[in-house]
């Protein structure tokens, strides 16, 4: 007896094993038949997860197509007409001008200077010469004078010259040219100019004027006249100083 039941002890855990594969052949012929039967019918109430949706498929509202409407008909807008404008007439452009133009800047045109006021005042009165020369007579025809300062006192070097045209003849500045104090007969600062010729008329024909040694007029230039008269052949020029 102790045999036998050790003996079935041995055999009792193969027996087990058997039965598990053979219940794990059978899961696996129905698992393989359920698959053939959803691939063959995916409709099947079996299918879990059917095309149309199961227990397990989310809810997916299924599409309204929309009434078809037709579209508007396009109705023509009217037609504007386009009201005629003048054309003007087109204006006479006039030709430009040339303008005249430098690139030099205009040069600055001065100021005039003011003429200086004459430094002498001069007199001229004619007297006969037998005044100085009396052994001359009539015979003598000349200018002759003096020049003072403010104070009466001698003016000496101032350059007297006369000039113009005497009886037809050019009297040149040049040639009739003396010096203040050369001639004391008239003054300590004394001129004397003889003409080469007998006394003679003259209208306002002759000048005199005094200057300085630079040639710088010290005085207004004067026209006289002349006399063929004995008792005005000495023409007397004074020349005083204004300041």
């Amino acid at each position: 007896m102790n045999n036998l039941f050790k003996g079935n002890g041995s055999r009792s855990p193969m027996q087990i094993w058997d039965i598990l594969s053979i219940i794990v052949l059978i899961l696996t012929a129905c698992i393989v038949g359920y698959f053939v039967l959803i691939y063959f019918n995916e409709d099947s109430k079996l299918n879990i997860l059917p095309p149309s949706g199961g227990l397990l498929s989310p809810k997916i509202p299924t599409a309204t197509p929309a009434p078809a409407t037709l579209v508007p008909t396009w109705t023509a807008s009217p037609t504007l007409e386009m009201t005629a404008t003048r054309t003007p007439v087109p204006t006479w452009t006039p030709l430009f001008t040339d303008t005249p133009f430098s690139l030099v800047p205009p040069t600055r045109t001065p100021k005039p200077t003011n003429t200086p006021k004459a430094l002498f005042g001069v007199t001229v009165k004619a007297i006969p010469s037998t005044i100085f020369y009396p052994e001359l007579a009539c015979s003598y025809f000349g200018v002759g004078g003096e020049a003072v300062d403010v104070k009466n006192g001698p003016y000496k070097f101032g350059i007297i010259k006369v000039g113009g045209t005497l009886n037809g003849q050019t009297i040149d500045p040049t040639k009739y040219t003396t010096v203040t104090g050369v001639a004391t007969k008239f003054g300590q600062a004394g001129f004397e100019i003889v003409f080469a010729m007998p006394p003679t008329n003259s209208n306002k024909t002759l000048w005199i004027q005094m200057f300085d040694v630079s040639d710088i007029p010290q005085s207004d230039r004067i026209y006289f006249n002349t006399y063929s008269d004995c008792e005005k052949n000495l023409i007397q020029v004074r020349f005083k100083a204004t300041r």
